[in-house]
């Protein structure tokens, strides 16, 4: 993953800021107004403290009341304002990120994720994300403040005597501006890594979920919660760093302040010395002075979170500018009825350091042909297919469809065309009927049920509780691996597809299923190509023609 520059973060966290920069505006004018109010509230209130209880005291004890009392219901008013509008737009951009992210992963899957562990891709699509709130509710506001407060103390110092402003003006500077770089830049690994390591976490514990079962029947619950103690570890010790630095950075800027106080002390005893400056300014700059550097302060606050957020920030930008493996053409052609499928001397291989997957293979079929492949397990059957949905582009030859080449087509329409039902069927947390029109969700009632038929699963929902209106929950336990196959059967019949490809369609079945499913699959779809992946020979017998995989090319066998 390629590291960025802090300018650069910041810089395209602020660009993602622009669609909702009147609330963010809004909100940053809350914080400077509540800010300055403060300033005048201790201002106002030093001055109505000594103008009630000195007599000669500037102005009237009524009059810097009032003030007073204005600036304590500008500060109560904007601080509320400026929370609430800050987080309305930073959850309005979360939820505009949370879209961006799903739609790259959409563009990225599945060849550029197939790699990526799952908890950490969840972790970055939502923790991630979650933590880039920081930025945009609690930073913007406070970067402005920081450069305000202190110009407008200052100004009030200078007014007094110039040597107050060079006093003051130092500390301002490092308290302002140096330290929080200096911390950002020591502690910015510190984030990193820390947001990395809570990823392999969720990544651990999400698979240990999933597996749960298997854990338990094959007795391996005491090594996996080594496993998982092992990178809580890991996650406490970049814990530590982060708590260690800030409470560091917190700590640091308040030397700097007790010295600032003390040096107006002894200015204000040297000027009273040489008969100049008076003392209800120097209470009155005390004051001040105090108001500014507590609102100053909060920026080095500011910073120990940041150091996550520009970590979460810079994971999410390294995902969403991973380039897909597929690249689509800008002006694709739309593919109309598929006549023809051609493989021309098609060689594969995943990456430069694996071996060649497919080598200089070979295949024409034409509209209605029923196609088998078989072969050993990892041969590369199932590549055969993914490449004909140009999940991966061929590394050699090509793939041509109607005699057009498979990266000229557009590939929505490619797949609309062409429905692949893979050996494992994900079913999602909702009903069986959304579950059967997942890629037709416009399907009526009697497109679902004629679908279930097709793939002999009608019976076994009319079993079911809520029949159609059945919840499979979350990781469709009532559901066996045949039932949950069939269920991604019916989604390929309720689709009406020109070309059916299936990999290992009846790996779940019984023989006397299997050839049921086989005989009503293939009298459904008598028009249609299709092209099945299986190292069973009996999946195979209703095929035209039957070809092996091996050595990376095909050789034809008697159906």
């Amino acid at each position: 993953m390629a590291k960025h520059s802090l300018r650069y973060l910041t810089a395209r966290l602020l660009k993602r800021a622009k669609n909702q920069r009147k609330l963010l505006f809004q909100s940053t004018l809350a914080s400077v107004i509540g800010n300055v109010s403060q300033l005048g509230l201790m201002g106002f209130g030093a001055l109505f403290i000594l103008s009630a209880a000195a007599s000669g005291s500037p102005g009237s004890p009524i009059r810097w009341g009032a003030f007073t009392l204005l600036s304590v219901a500008l500060v109560v008013l904007c601080r509320y304002w400026e929370g609430y509008l800050s987080h309305a737009g930073a959850y309005r951009l979360l939820a505009q990120e949370r879209v961006r992210m799903f739609r790259t992963l959409c563009r990225l899957a599945p060849a550029r994720l197939i790699d990526r562990q799952k908890g950490d891709i969840l972790s970055v699509a939502v923790a991630d994300i979650e933590t880039i709130e920081f930025f945009f509710a609690h930073t913007i506001g406070p970067a402005f403040t920081v450069i305000l407060l202190p110009a407008i103390t200052l100004t009030v110092a200078g007014g007094i005597h110039p040597l107050f402003v060079w006093a003051l003006l130092p500390i301002y500077l490092i308290i302002s501006v140096l330290m929080p770089l200096a911390a950002m830049r020591i502690g910015r690994g510190i984030g990193t890594q820390y947001r990395k390591q809570l990823g392999d976490l969720k990544s651990l514990v999400l698979e240990s979920v999933l597996g749960l079962r298997d854990i338990q029947i094959f007795g391996y619950g005491a090594k996996r919660i080594e496993f998982m103690e092992k990178k809580n570890a890991r996650i406490n010790r970049a814990l530590r760093l982060l708590t260690l630095h800030r409470q560091t950075v917190a700590a640091a800027p308040t030397f700097l302040i007790y010295l600032a106080r003390v040096m107006l002390l002894v200015i204000a005893s040297y000027l009273a010395r040489q008969g100049e400056g008076s003392p209800v300014s120097l209470v009155v700059l005390s004051f001040v002075v105090s108001a500014s550097f507590s609102s100053t302060q909060s920026l080095t606050m500011v910073v120990t979170s940041l150091l996550e957020t520009y970590a979460a920030a810079e994971r999410v930008f390294a995902l969403e500018d991973a380039e897909p493996a597929v690249m689509e053409d800008k002006d694709p052609q739309e593919l109309t009825q598929i006549h023809e499928i051609r493989f021309r001397d098609v060689s594969f291989r995943y990456d430069e350091n694996s071996g060649q997957i497919l080598n200089r293979l070979n295949l024409t079929i034409r509209k209605g042909e029923k196609i088998g492949i078989m072969g050993e397990s990892g041969i590369g059957k199932s590549t055969v297919l993914r490449l004909l949905l140009r999940f991966w582009d061929v590394t050699e030859g090509e793939i041509l469809i109607n005699g057009i080449p498979l990266r000229r087509l557009s590939l929505q329409s490619l797949r609309a065309k062409i429905a692949l039902l893979e050996q494992d069927t994900f079913i999602f947390d909702d009903t069986v009927a959304a579950n059967i029109a997942f890629g037709k969700p416009e399907a009526n009632r009697e497109d679902i049920i004629r679908a279930a038929k097709q793939a002999r699963l009608h019976d076994f929902i009319m079993t079911l509780p809520d029949g159609y209106e059945t919840q499979m929950g979350e990781t469709a336990s009532r559901l066996s691996g045949g039932e949950k196959q069939r269920v991604g059967l019916a989604r390929v019949m309720i689709l009406n597809p020109d070309v059916i490809v299936m990999d290992e369609p009846t790996s779940s079945l019984d023989i006397f299923n299997e050839k049921s499913l086989l005989k009503t699959l293939y009298e459904e779809n008598k028009d249609k190509t299709m092209i099945i992946v299986s190292h069973r020979p009996s999946t195979l017998t209703g095929c035209d023609r039957v070809f092996e995989l091996s050595d990376g090319k095909l050789s034809a066998r008697k159906p």
